[in-house]
């Protein structure tokens, strides 16, 4: 229940516009200055109890306690290690990244090129930071997580095997910026061994907020030079490398100067004219500053000459500093992958840059609820969450030559390294891409269902099912509706993830859910009106009060359910019996009358044939995946949350609902519904209770 309460107050934080770079989220709620302040006041040097100077800290298996890779190792701050250590020494270069013992090269690419671009490297490494003004032994980072810019405290100590740095280190010795960023992003991610293994891409989007597109240059797309050209200038971070087959050719050096296994940045993409002739060029980049291709189109290469002095100008610049053009057939030839990074607008430096539209959304698969996995699953796959985006501008200048909408897609799951201490792998996550019925368009209070999306087929879908932290994949469609239904492979896998659009026009994005409503159809009856047959009954059970108690109803209500053999049930609770009295005892006498009882009895009579109506395979028992349309007929409309609430509350382990658990679902939604209501007297959707007031309605609910 507390961590259900502190999902929801971090949503409202999130709509009051926490977790955005300039409003980042303290990570495990310490907060920089705070502490800082308070070592420099005590004479302190920081240490983090959140992320200690001890085994667990390293790793789980590999770099364990037992480890003979961790044997020896101590923590130390770099005022023990050296005489003058430097937090950034002259600028953040290439050279202050120097691989250690630890399998995160990926990760390495991804800061080095935090060192190309100034006004992000700022974003991430927050500048004023040293070992001398206000040194408390403790600095902070930020890092974009799962849709959130995250603030992460450290403190300094640093583990150290044989007198030198055990991870990443600078090539002096003496810069520690690259050491400390790793270990904050060790901490977000629960330990250094939790870095081991990934794509350069991951790193680049946690370091930007981006969202990211791989293509192999293999196959390369027929427009692939024109989709460089427009991320370039839409400020994308773009990277390219030369795939290698085993460790021996990590940085080998082939004829033409390229350097297999590195990440290079790709900088510039133009055409020129050679003898009236046009010619693709892409412009790359070695981060060491020197080693550059020495083929065609090269520095001073041959092709230069036959180039116009105008177009040389703009294009040619020799120099040995690591930048070299090299014409666009080469560089599909020569390297295998190009990735990249496309900024959100926020990372932009000019608002007159023109850039993609950006539109994110949090979710959440639960077993039982929103769970649905893929469409091979027909019975549970409209239960997964769904998004709308409402295409209506078309390109400017299209790629391809055809009219459409340009957008990306990118689906990603949540905390996957951290859970790699638990031998836990990612789920196979993917999506389909609807168009919206007619008459369901322009609406946003809605969740189709299978009688819609399984009528269809699918307008686009992921690439692949993939068993990775993201997938992400550009698409072009007609001006309309569309809806986005991301899920897990399988059905009933619990998850959370983050759904991007990255639009070249605006569009209009939101996720499609039901309102919360209730309509609730009550006949008032009146004595004279109520059967005399049930009167004589009721008297018989009531006695000569004519009033039943709740213990008294609880034996009235199983008597009757457990003779019905087409449901079962294991009889109803003294606490569903107080919730019913509670809701229809209108004198409060903590009884029910036989008015109050007609109307309970007209209630079950009602819910028993919505019951056996969902019932579809007539177990007696109703699936948790159609608790939605149940509740529905019944008058109440609920949300991917509110859903999640009931079945965490009212199914079994195999989540299924019995009568008496639906019934008692359904009057306590009742008892709800009516308790909001009259406390929100001005019917603005918003209640508030002083400490008195909730726990007098909590211990009743």
């Amino acid at each position: 229940m507390t961590s259900t309460a502190g999902r929801l107050a971090h949503e409202k934080e999130r709509e009051e516009g926490v977790g955005t770079n300039q409003r980042a989220v303290k990570f495990s709620n310490q907060g920089y200055e705070t502490l800082r302040q308070r070592c420099l006041e005590n004479g302190s040097l920081f240490e983090d109890d959140s992320f200690p100077a001890e085994s667990k800290s390293l790793g789980y298996n590999e770099l364990g306690r037992y480890s003979s890779k961790t044997r020896g190792v101590v923590w130390k701050r770099p005022t023990e290690l050296c005489s003058n250590p430097k937090f950034i020494d002259n600028g953040a270069t290439r050279t202050d990244i120097c691989q250690g013992a630890l399998g995160d090269c990926w990760l390495l690419a991804a800061i080095a090129s935090l060192t190309l671009d100034q006004r992000i490297l700022a974003r991430v490494v927050p500048p004023g930071q040293s070992f001398t003004d206000g040194y408390a032994g403790i600095f902070h980072f930020q890092f974009w997580q799962f849709g959130e810019w995250v603030d992460v405290v450290v403190d300094d100590r640093l583990p150290v095997q044989d007198g030198k740095l055990l991870f990443v280190h600078s090539a002096e010795g003496s810069e520690f910026w690259s050491a400390l960023l790793e270990k904050a992003y060790a901490k977000v991610n629960g330990c250094y061994e939790a870095l081991s293994g990934g794509s350069t891409i991951e790193g680049f989007e946690d370091f930007t907020g981006g969202i990211a597109e791989t293509y192999e240059l293999a196959k390369a797309p027929p427009h692939l030079f024109k989709i460089i050209q427009r991320a370039l200038q839409l400020g994308s971070l773009l990277g390219c490398c030369i795939e290698i087959t085993n460790s021996y050719e990590t940085e080998a050096v082939t004829a033409s100067k390229l350097v297999k296994g590195h990440a290079y940045s790709v900088t510039a993409a133009q055409e020129v004219h050679l003898h009236g002739r046009p010619i693709q060029l892409v412009r790359v980049r070695n981060p060491w500053g020197q080693v550059e291709w020495n083929g065609p189109w090269s520095d001073g290469s041959r092709e230069w000459n036959d180039v116009s002095e105008d177009e040389k100008s703009k294009l040619n610049h020799v120099a040995d500093d690591g930048e070299f053009w090299m014409s666009y057939s080469d560089f599909t030839r020569q390297f295998s992958k190009l990735e990249i990074c496309n900024l959100s607008p926020d990372a932009l430096e000019s608002d007159g840059t023109s850039h993609w539209n950006h539109y994110q959304f949090a979710g959440m698969w639960r077993v039982g609820s929103t769970a649905g996995g893929c469409r091979n699953n027909p019975a549970t796959f409209s239960s997964n969450p769904q998004f709308v985006v409402r295409l209506e501008d078309m390109d400017d200048d299209p790629l391809d030559g055809e009219d459409g909408c340009t957008f990306l897609v990118g689906l990603m799951q949540k905390d996957g390294r951290r859970y790699r201490r638990l031998s836990r792998n990612p789920e196979t996550i993917g999506f389909a891409i609807y168009e919206v019925p007619e008459m369901y368009k322009g609406r946003s209070n809605v969740h189709l269902g299978a009688d819609v999306l399984l009528r269809q087929r699918a307008v686009a879908m992921s690439s692949s099912f993939i068993n990775m932290r993201e997938v992400c994949d550009r698409f072009k469609l007609p001006p309309g509706e569309y809806v986005i239904v991301p899920s897990t492979f399988q059905p009933h896998k619990n998850g959370s993830f983050v759904l991007r659009v990255f639009s070249e026009k605006q569009a209009a994005t939101g996720q499609l859910e039901e309102d919360i409503d209730v309509t609730i159809e009550e006949d008032e009856v009146s004595d004279d009106e109520v059967d005399p047959h049930f009167k004589q009954l009721f008297q018989q059970i009531a006695g000569q009060d004519m009033e039943v108690s709740v213990s008294e109803l609880i034996v009235i209500l199983n008597r009757i359910v457990l003779q019905r053999s087409e449901i079962k049930t294991d009889g109803f609770t003294l606490e569903t019996g107080r919730h019913i009295i509670n809701l229809l005892d209108k004198d409060e006498s903590s009884k029910l009358g036989l008015l109050e009882f007609h109307t309970l009895w007209m209630k079950i009579q009602k819910y028993l044939e919505i019951f056996k109506s969902y019932d579809s395979d007539n177990s007696g028992t109703m699936s948790s995946h159609e608790m939605r349309g149940a509740v529905t007929e019944a008058g109440f409309h609920v949300n991917s949350d509110v859903l999640q609430a009931l079945v965490g509350r009212y199914a079994d382990v195999q989540y299924a609902i019995d009568f008496d658990s639906f019934v008692g679902c359904l009057i306590k939604m009742e008892m709800l519904f009516k308790m909001f209501k009259a406390l929100d007297k001005s019917d603005s959707g918003k209640i508030a209770l002083d400490m008195k007031q909730w726990w007098c309605l909590a211990m009743i609910l």
